[in-house]
């Protein structure tokens, strides 16, 4: 069997740096999907999971002998979906909204290997606790993290917004490592023994 290439469909740093610290060799490839802005979903399940499918599936006939992997994180409030702001104003509505709740993180995932069209996706939920932040302290963060769904970082040192994590800590920082070791691990032994 040749050596199968890995293909990150994303090009979040955070994506990166875990990939790399799980030991894998891997190349970057920005997917060609454009993500639809949706702000209510009955089941953000189903979307987040969607999502990380057609990420992968736009790259799907780049590559031959790979294994591409997409993922998407979305933020749920009491139902409504949370991504990440436009600027700063936004960063700063979304903060308020989140401080002091709990509410979910969610992170699709879908490996998807190109010879044999095997797709695997599922989907991995957090909970995650705020503390209530001053006007003031949500300003100061909401500059930093315009980039991230929720518009913050549980990763930052000294964050000041997470109080308590239920579920995969990886999750939350954008992937999760427990469910792609699972579902990685389930699709090897797919290809090995068809």
């Amino acid at each position: 069997m040749k050596k199968l290439r890995i293909v990150l469909a994303s090009s979040s740093e955070r994506r990166k740096e875990i990939l790399s610290k799980l030991g894998f060799d891997f190349i970057i490839d920005s997917h060609r999907y454009k993500e639809p802005k949706i702000k209510n979903h009955p089941k953000p399940e189903v979307f987040v999971k969607k999502i990380a499918e057609q990420k992968v599936l736009s790259l799907k006939e780049k590559y031959k002998d790979a294994i591409i992997i997409g993922c998407d994180t979305i933020v749920v409030l009491n139902n409504e979906i949370i991504g990440k702001p436009k600027d700063v104003k936004e960063a700063e509505e979304i903060l308020t909204k989140l401080s002091g709740t709990k509410h979910k993180v969610l992170s699709g995932l879908c490996l998807f290997f190109t010879n044999d069209k095997l797709l695997l996706s599922d989907v991995e939920k957090s909970v995650v606790y705020t503390n209530k932040l001053t006007q003031q302290q949500i300003k100061t963060i909401a500059k930093k993290h315009l980039d991230k769904a929720g518009a913050y970082a549980v990763q930052e040192k000294n964050d000041m917004f997470v109080k308590r994590i239920v579920g995969d800590y990886y999750n939350v920082v954008g992937f999760p490592v427990k469910l792609f070791l699972k579902l990685y691990t389930k699709l090897i032994t797919k290809i090995l023994y068809k």
